[in-house]
């Protein structure tokens, strides 16, 4: 993902992790936000696509511009889609990022085509790459923000990080490796690791760009358990 300001090709050291576990198919997905202004939803399904990722808001007094023209478009040409949220631990608590996304489109309904929220947390665009927190304060903010979230929707929100990022920050933390799906960025033709005791990503962001716009993204399974997964069944 990219903040306002800031790109996500610094990513990913080795670090200590859970071993991967494979899945014979993939379903292709993206990403996107107001950098892309034009983005192709029917070629893109076309091509085979069949879930998007949304910038929808960032801390509490953000919102993408192209939220809802994407989400629109996203919706006509048949696509699953979600909201994500980027975070700022640094300027308000968790449950109150929560708030401002769920009132800004970040919400989920078990209507088959849209995803859980994510909260994607990284490095910071303009300081320190721990927001000036401590790993046990960083998971209590997390926490904050998906309990607040899985209170309002029903859902647990995915998580979207790096390998590096998570070991730093969390400590590598698996307090979240049980209820909350992972959304792992690594920018490569495979990977071996994930971090915090899950045992497989949920959704590999393998390349920053997408013929049809943003970023690429693969859903670890068929289609088949990526619409159980929007509906929550």
């Amino acid at each position: 993902m990219k903040s306002t300001a800031f790109s996500l090709l610094a990513a990913a050291c080795a670090v200590s992790a859970s071993p991967l576990e494979s899945r014979a198919t993939t379903v292709q997905g993206f990403d996107i936000s107001s950098y892309q202004g034009t983005v192709d939803f029917s070629g893109a399904y076309g091509a085979g696509a069949r879930f998007v990722m949304i910038k929808a808001t960032e801390g509490t007094t953000y919102t993408d511009s192209s939220f809802s023209s994407h989400y629109d478009g996203a919706t006509s040409a048949g696509l699953i889609r979600g909201g994500y949220h980027f975070a700022h631990p640094d300027s308000s608590s968790g449950a109150t990022q929560a708030e401002y996304f769920l009132a800004h489109g970040g919400g989920w309904s078990n209507d088959g085509k849209t995803l859980p929220g994510m909260l994607d947390i990284e490095y910071n665009p303009s300081g320190s790459t721990c927001y000036g927190l401590s790993a046990s304060s960083m998971v209590s903010w997390i926490k904050d923000f998906g309990e607040t979230y899985n209170s309002k929707t029903g859902r647990y929100p995915m998580i979207y990080s790096t390998a590096d990022w998570w070991s730093t920050c969390t400590g590598d933390s698996t307090a979240f490796s049980t209820d909350y799906p992972l959304v792992l960025a690594q920018y490569s033709s495979s990977i071996s690791t994930v971090p915090g005791g899950w045992p497989y990503q949920s959704i590999w962001q393998n390349a920053d760009k997408y013929t049809y716009g943003g970023d690429s993204d693969l859903w670890n399974g068929d289609e088949s358990s990526l619409q159980k997964f929007a509906k929550g069944s």
